[in-house]
C-alpha cells in the first residue's frame, strides 16, 4: 500500500501541490471537507486531474483531521495505492428516514459479494435512520463482512450534509465503497467515555428514531430540564450532554446524539431507532475522560489485525464531542498518533454520527458521541 496526502486551506492554498507522485496509480482517494469546499467544483476537479484513475469518496464535514492536526474550513485529501485490494462502488438515494432500510438493502445487493472483506460507507449526516440502513446493509451483505463508516457533517450547523458521487457534492446520497482480497486486514474501536448524569429513564412512547416519553413524562422538557439554558439553542449548543441508552435485554449503551427537537410536539428526533421500553439516562461532558479514552480505544485495535502493522487509519468521530473538547480536541488526535507510532497515515473527519461494530463479531452498530478508529494494511 502507497498512500500520499495533501490538504487545501484558504491561506496556504494546495500544501504540497497536486498532483502527487501517486497521481495515475492511486485507486482511492479520500476527500473530507467543509459543505462550501466541497461544492466548489474547481477543487473537486483539481482532485479528478490529479488522480484520474481514482475512485474518488468523500463528504462533507464538521471538522477535518490531517495528520495530528483538525481544521475547519478546508479539504483533507488521502490518495491510496492498493497493490493486492480491489475497489467496487455504488449508491443509492434516501429520501427521508423512513426510505434508510430500502437504501441500504439496495447498496448491499448492488455489489458482488464474491471475495468480498469490508464496505466502508459515507451517508448523508441528516435525513437518515442510520440503524435502518445498517440493518438493510446487515441483511444482505454476507456473514463476516465487516461495515465501518460515518455520517457525513456540516459544522454545527445541522442544515445541509454532502457525500460525493461521481465526483459531485451531493445531499440525500449514501455510498458504499467494497474492499475485495485476502490480503486486506481492517481493523476498527468506537468508544465514548461520558459520565452519568441522572438515574436511568424509561422510555415509554417512542416511534423509530423519534422519543415522546420518558417515564411517561415529554422526554424533550426532561431533557431541556436538564439542560437548563443551554437547551435554547438545540440542537447545535447541546455540546455538554447526550442520552445514553440501552435495550433491556441488552447492557451494551450507546450515545445517541439530538439532532431534531421538535418544540411543537415535543419530542426528540435521533439518527438512529431508540428502541421502546429502552432504558436510558442523560449523560455530560467529561474532559479529560473524553480524551484519555481514545487511549483505550488504539489499545482495542492490534489484535483485530492479526499483528500487521497498520497503515492508514480513518478516525471518524463526532461533532458533539468536538464541541465539548474544544480547544483539547487535537489531544484525541495526538493520543490516537502516539498509540499506534509515526507510520500509520492519520485522516478522517468530525461527523454526524459514526458506523463500527464495538469489536470482531458483534453486530454493526451506529454511534454518536464516539471516536472510531478504522485501520486497514495491506502488510
Amino acid at each position: 500500500m502507497k498512500i500520499e496526502q495533501m490538504q487545501w486551506t484558504q491561506s496556504a492554498g494546495w500544501n504540497p501541490e497536486i498532483p502527487g507522485k501517486l497521481a495515475a496509480d492511486a485507486n482511492w482517494v479520500l476527500v473530507f471537507g467543509s459543505t462550501e469546499h466541497l461544492k466548489n467544483k474547481w477543487h473537486i476537479s483539481n482532485i479528478r486531474k490529479a488522480y484520474p484513475n481514482a475512485l474518488i469518496s468523500g463528504c462533507s464535514t464538521a471538522g477535518e483531521i490531517f495528520d495530528v492536526t483538525v481544521l475547519n474550513g478546508s479539504l483533507s485529501v488521502t490518495a491510496i495505492h492498493f497493490e493486492h485490494t480491489r475497489l467496487q462502488t455504488t449508491h443509492a438515494r434516501v429520501n427521508n428516514p423512513q426510505d434508510s432500510f430500502r437504501c441500504g438493502t439496495k447498496l448491499a445487493q448492488t455489489i458482488s459479494h464474491q471475495g468480498l472483506r469490508h464496505v466502508f460507507v459515507l451517508s448523508d449526516g441528516l435525513n437518515i435512520n442510520s440503524n435502518e440502513l445498517i440493518t438493510g446493509l446487515s441483511e444482505q451483505l454476507p456473514s463476516g463482512v465487516t461495515i465501518t463508516g460515518g455520517l457525513s457533517g456540516d459544522a454545527g450547523r445541522f442544515e445541509e450534509t454532502l457525500v460525493l458521487w461521481q465526483d459531485t457534492a451531493q445531499s440525500h446520497v449514501v455510498t458504499l465503497v467494497g474492499l475485495y482480497g485476502k490480503e486486506l486486514k481492517i481493523g476498527f474501536s468506537s468508544l465514548g467515555n461520558w459520565s452519568s448524569l441522572e438515574p436511568e429513564h424509561t422510555g415509554t412512547h417512542i416511534n423509530s428514531n423519534t422519543l415522546y416519553e420518558m417515564d411517561g413524562q415529554s422526554a424533550l422538557e426532561l431533557y431541556k430540564s436538564h439542560l437548563g439554558g443551554h437547551a435554547v439553542h438545540l440542537p447545535a449548543t447541546d455540546t455538554q450532554s447526550s442520552l445514553d441508552s440501552h435495550p433491556v435485554d441488552n447492557n451494551t449503551s450507546l450515545a445517541k446524539t439530538t439532532l431534531t427537537p421538535n418544540k411543537n410536539e415535543k419530542n426528540m428526533g435521533f439518527a438512529d431507532n431508540t428502541f421502546e421500553s429502552s432504558h436510558a439516562h442523560l449523560v455530560k461532558e467529561d474532559i479529560n475522560r473524553l480524551a484519555d479514552d481514545t487511549i483505550t480505544a488504539t489499545e482495542i485495535n492490534p489484535p483485530t489485525l492479526n499483528t500487521a502493522p497498520a497503515e492508514l487509519a480513518v478516525l471518524i468521530s463526532c461533532v458533539k464531542r468536538k464541541m465539548a473538547l474544544r480547544q483539547k480536541t487535537k489531544k484525541e488526535v495526538e493520543c490516537i498518533r502516539e498509540m499506534l507510532g509515526p507510520h500509520p497515515i492519520l485522516t478522517g473527519f468530525y461527523s454526524y454520527g459514526e458506523i463500527s461494530p464495538f469489536s470482531p463479531g458483534t453486530k454493526r452498530e451506529l454511534h454518536n458521541q464516539t471516536m472510531t478508529i478504522i485501520i486497514f494494511s495491506e502488510t
